[in-house]
């Protein structure tokens, strides 16, 4: 019996999950969520975290396709863009249905 492939997802997935996988950017992503663009400023307003950190982690999502900026005069503002999100559900779907046929190949193979 051979072993099914996991398939490949369209784009890479895990600079999304890496990204994700910190305390620090999961809060600016959820305070991004809402819809309006911040700066730099007033993400760090309310941490105890300097500018030059919050920047970094806002890079990391910026990377990742999480979060998009746009430069206005001196200040660079940053807004949610929830297309890697869908990506990444997409993704685990994906990989949760693989588990699921897997899971039922093996119900089946030890109810018989």
């Amino acid at each position: 019996m051979s072993r099914p492939s996991l398939r490949e997802p369209a784009s890479d997935p895990s600079p999304i999950f890496a990204a994700l996988g910190d305390r620090t950017r999961l809060s600016l992503l959820l305070t991004l969520s809402d819809g309006q663009s911040r700066s730099i400023a007033s993400l760090s307003a309310d941490t105890q975290l300097t500018r030059q950190a919050i920047t970094k982690h806002l890079h990391v999502l910026e990377d990742a396709g999480l979060v998009s900026s746009i430069r206005i005069g001196r200040e660079s503002r940053f807004a949610y863009s929830p297309g890697s999100i869908a990506d990444a559900t997409s993704y685990l779907a994906t990989v949760s249905a693989q588990w699921d046929e897997a899971l039922s190949r093996l119900r089946s193979l030890v109810e018989d």
